[in-house]
């Protein structure tokens, strides 16, 4: 098993490093840390917490349809889906996003019409087990997206994203804030692992156009 590659340089601002794109083309996922700002990692935090303290985060579903079901056995995740101007710190979040949409279509022609997103807090013990993005009656989930948004994260506390590339060692990417993971939805089998503390982070998909 392979743990986080060689840090990737910090950039001066929300925006996308060339080495990113490059990883994404050829291993069909990539990180980049510092993708957001402190600032704007703190208040979308702040904001999680209160969502769930008011109890706005609801227990997320498996499934789709007739299917869907709670079973937080395999999912135990807390959501809350984004609407256009649901806070100040969600829409600049959601404009930046949109500039990493234009940026992937320039990229790779990739045809991404829009990008939805939620809160995800996960607490103490709680994971996800092995899944892909992309469902079986909807092909539209291009790239995911995961922003993390603790501010701290210390060794040995577990909450890893684990990876399972085709082809290649599982690699445990560590849930560190304004950390940014992206990967290819219909190819990419991943989990998150249980951690000891409550952990905080933004989930999205860039769908294509139907």
């Amino acid at each position: 098993m392979h743990t986080d590659p060689s840090p990737i340089p910090s950039s001066t601002g929300p925006w996308l490093h060339q080495r990113t794109l490059d990883q994404l083309a050829s291993h069909g996922w990539s990180q980049q840390n510092h993708f957001l700002s402190d600032e704007l990692t703190l208040a979308l935090a702040a904001e999680c917490r209160l969502l769930a303290a008011t109890g706005a985060l609801t227990l997320a579903a498996v499934g789709r349809g007739d299917a869907q079901a709670l079973r937080p056995d395999i999912r135990g995740d807390r959501t809350r889906w984004l609407a256009a101007g649901q806070s100040d710190a969600c829409d600049r979040y959601q404009g930046i996003m949109e500039q990493l949409r234009l940026a992937l279509n320039q990229a790779f022609f990739l045809g991404l019409d829009n990008y939805e997103s939620h809160f995800a807090l996960y607490a103490p013990g709680a994971g996800y087990q092995q899944h892909l993005d992309r469902f079986r009656d909807d092909d539209l989930r291009t790239v995911s997206a995961v922003i993390y948004l603790n501010a701290d994260w210390p060794s040995g506390q577990g909450g890893a994203l684990r990876l399972h590339p085709q082809g290649e060692p599982m690699l445990d990417i560590a849930p560190l804030g304004s950390r940014l993971v992206l990967f290819l939805s219909a190819d990419m089998l991943h989990e998150v692992l249980p951690a000891t503390c409550e952990r905080l982070s933004l989930a999205g998909w860039f769908r294509r156009r139907s």
